[in-house]
Parts: C-alpha cells; structure tokens; sequence
C-alpha cells in the first residue's frame, strides 16, 4: 500500500495524519521528539486554547497575515468540525471569555492523549525520535515536472524512504525546544519556494524608557493601547497589559507585536495608554477634581490612590510635573490639565521585539502564492504539501493560531489523501 509521511507531530500534523488515513489510506509521522504534540503542552499557559468557537468568517477576521488563503481550509475544518473530533473522541471542552476553548480538565495533556487516541484508531503510524534531513526530490525526465518521492531520515546512513506523498509541518522558529527549529523552510527553499521574511510574533515589546522597569510587575486591565509610526495608526486594542523588566507584555500587547512587528525593523514606533478609556478628559478632570475635594488637605503626591494603581502614583506625578509636596488645594487649572494628559496619554518608545524564544508563534514563512490553498499542495513540487505554522500564516491569540494548524493540516491530508485515491483509480 502507498504510504503517505507526515513530517512533523505536532498540531498540524497530527491533524493531517488523521484526515489522510481516513480516507483508508497507510500514513505515517516522523517526529524528532520523544512525544507528540510536545508544542501543544505549553499553549494556553499548559491549558492548551485548543481553538475559538466562532463562525469561519469571525475566525478569519482573527488572522493577521494572508487571511484570504484561509477561507477554503477554515470552511472546510472550521473550529466546531475539531471541537466535535475531540468530544466525540472522549475529550470534553469549556468555551471561556472571548471564545476560547479549552479541555474542561485543563490540561493540554488530555488534548494530546485524545489526537493520539484519534490516530490509533485511524490506523497511523507513529515514529519517535526520527528526524528527517531532508526531502527526495526527483525531476520528471519526460515532463520536466518536479515531484517529491519520500524522504531522507536523519541518521548514518540517510535512509531512503519512498512515500506516494509528504506533508511538511515541521512549525516556524518560536519555541525551538519543542523541535521548532526550521526545518520545513530550508526544505522549502531547496525546492525552490520563497520563504519571506521571519519574525517573532505573539511576543513582548522591549521599550526605551527607564519606568517600565520601575513598574515592574504592574498588571493594568481595562486600558487601551494605541501604536503609532509618525502620524500614522498601527494598532489600536482595549483590554490587559503588564511591565516587565525590559518593556510591556501582556494580550494586548502580544497581539500588537503581529501587526506592527515589521514596521518596527524600520525604527522606533511609539506606544500611548489610555489608563482611563471610559472616561472622556472632560470626565477625568471632574473625577480628579471630586477626588481633589475630598483630599483638600492633603499633598498631591497622597490624593491620587483612588484614581491609579499605587506602583503607578510617582511615575504619573513625574509625567504631570506637579510638586508631590504642593497641596492639592494649590494645584491649578493647567496643572490638572497636565494630569489629565499623564493618566489618558502616557506614551512609552517601543525599539524592538523579545526574540523567538518568547514569541508564541512565527510570522513570516512559506509564500503562500507558492501552496494551492484548498489542498496545500506545492504549485512547483507534485506530490508535497506544508500545513501549520511553516506557512506565512498568523493570528492573534484566541485558539485562532492552532486553528490555523488544524485546517490547514486537515486540507493537506485530505487534499494528499484524494490525490493518491485519483492516482490508484488511474492505476498510475
């Protein structure tokens, strides 16, 4: 029988191997690693957002980078199609806010034992530990058309293995330790693909000034972010954020690096937070003037703990370049205007991403003008297919990524899997 690889057990892998084989067709994984899955263990912080219980359209309006390529994969395997793989396979799962989906155990572990489940009743095999070096590409003499016959295993003596078709999904850069290491994108160059440029995505922002460091820790909720380059509007969000030691993190932070990560290899870009968004600076002002009143007696440096976070206070009191000592009964129109301006603008100079070992997923891989998007299939190689994160394909966080992985992997194995069914029935 025919066999179709799967290099790569991760999400998109696994999810390519169980459409493939049932189809009844003979498929096999080679992972590096000693499990599979192992990427799927630290997603959603160990809870595994497995995907985002939404209609296919609100989840390709999730999608940062060649949104358009997806439609055929995302109507094909939307997200209640790999919800219902899961239930009915003994996982239960837990919608939360914003449509996440999670197992109801909480533990990406029980995601993972049930997509192995899945493949054991599908007939897949599964080799651990096996690394492949690269892909056999043979040139047609009579056509000229290229095709991928197998591959080449890791190992002393590169075993040939022959295979009806390969489907890559050996992931992007992000999270190297799990075997995220490249792979799939210098295969893909040496068979001729364009792979664009890659970046950190999903990742923290270092910034320039010296606060954020001294804000440490600060965890905010309910702001809005604003990015900028000159004049014009990057990225726009409301929700969490948090300081560390080099810069901010937190949601919407991370989903900002996806869309203003390529602009900022040009130069600085400049972050603004709005710490009180629901209020205009007209309603700020009267708040401040309320809270003023009922600390009239007080320095101003002790009037502002009903308004900000206490590690926030000396930072906006710099910003306001009021006297912390000046008694509030004292302070001045333009002086609270000035306050106003610290609390619903405070900017911060954002000069670089974190590197991959703290982004979540890659930006930037594969060119998808090079894949057939309804099959995956390789518009130059016959007979080879990429699935998942290899691709130039990104979301932001949700589940919208390791959808992404599933559709695409489950168009690759299906998309390979009726290319064999047509090649039998040929009986080439």
């Amino acid at each position: 029988m025919e066999t179709i690889i799967v290099v790569g057990g991760g999400a998109a892998g696994m999810a390519a191997a169980a459409a493939a084989a049932r189809q009844g067709h003979a498929v096999r994984i080679y992972e590096k690693n000693e499990k599979l899955g192992k990427n799927l263990f630290i997603t959603g912080k160990g809870r595994c957002n497995v995907t985002n219980d939404c209609t296919p359209e609100e989840l390709l309006q999730g999608v940062v980078t060649n949104s358009r390529f997806l439609y055929s994969s995302f109507y094909g395997f939307n997200s209640q199609d790999m919800m219902s793989l899961l239930e009915q396979a003994g996982c239960p799962l837990k919608t939360e806010r914003g449509g996440r989906v999670f197992p109801v155990s909480d533990k990406s572990s029980d995601i993972i034992k049930t997509l192995k489940k899945v493949l054991d009743q599908s007939g897949v095999e599964v080799c651990l530990n096996q690394a492949v070096d690269s892909l056999w590409l043979e040139t047609d003499p009579e056509t000229g058309e290229e095709r991928c016959r197998g591959v080449f295993l890791s190992g002393k003596h590169r075993e040939k293995v022959e295979a009806a078709a390969v489907i890559v999904a050996t992931g992007g850069l992000s999270y190297a330790t799990t075997g995220s290491t490249g792979d799939g994108h210098r295969w893909a160059k040496e068979a001729g693909h364009k792979v664009t440029d890659l970046l950190p995505a999903l990742v923290p922002f270092e910034t320039a000034e010296d606060e954020a460091r001294e804000l440490q820790g600060l965890s905010l909720k309910n702001i809005e972010i604003r990015i900028t380059d000159g004049k014009r509007e990057l990225y726009r969000d409301f929700g969490e954020m948090l300081f560390t030691h080099f810069g901010v993190s937190g949601p919407v932070i991370l989903s900002a690096s996806s869309y203003c990560g390529k602009a900022l290899r040009k130069g600085p870009l400049k972050l603004t937070i709005d710490l009180k968004p629901a209020l205009t600076e007209e309603q700020l002002d009267h708040r401040i003037l309320r809270d003023f009143e009922e600390a009239k007696n007080k320095q101003f440096k002790n009037s502002l703990n009903k308004l900000l976070p206490a590690k926030m206070i000396p930072v906006i009191i710099r910003r306001s370049q009021i006297s912390p000592e000046k008694p509030v009964n004292e302070i001045t129109r333009q002086e609270r205007k000035n306050l106003v301006q610290a609390v619903k603008s405070f900017t911060l100079t954002i000069t670089g991403l974190r590197d991959f070992r703290e982004a979540i997923i890659t930006q930037g891989g594969i060119s998808v003008k090079e894949i057939d998007p309804s099959t995956m299939e390789s518009r130059k190689v016959s007979g080879l297919y990429f699935a998942g994160e290899v691709l130039d394909l990104d979301a932001v966080t949700g589940g919208y990524n390791l959808q992404i992985a599933w559709s695409t992997g489950w168009a690759a194995g299906r998309g390979a899997g009726e290319r064999l069914l047509i090649y039998i029935y040929k009986g080439i």
